[in-house]
């Protein structure tokens, strides 16, 4: 199962969702499109704003500047990660945690 930490400043995804064999897997590939997509979109806009770190099929995305387009962008990408939830119940899952 894809586990997906929001907490303040901080998303991590971990894990593999287990739907299909290795290159088959349509919700890792969804997870892995939206995630590249809204990093390399931030750094377009500012290479400042977010830090990110990539190990072993984990990521940890670090907001680093507030403004709107950082903003948006995140809340579009958790926005579809709950899509994604929402269809794929055993293969994702997304926590909230409030500070």
């Amino acid at each position: 199962m894809i586990r997906v930490k929001i907490e303040n400043k901080k998303i991590q995804i971990k894990g593999h969702a287990l739907y299909d064999d290795f290159g088959k897997d349509i919700v890792c590939a969804g997870v892995s499109t939206l995630v590249i997509t809204t990093v390399n979109a931030i750094l377009r806009f500012d290479r400042e704003a977010i830090t990110y770190q990539v190990k072993e099929g984990n990521v940890l995305i670090e907001k680093k500047k507030d403004t709107k387009e950082v903003n948006l962008l995140l809340e579009n990408m958790i926005a579809l990660l709950k899509e994604l939830e929402k269809k794929y119940k055993k293969n994702i899952k997304i926590e909230e945690v409030s500070s």
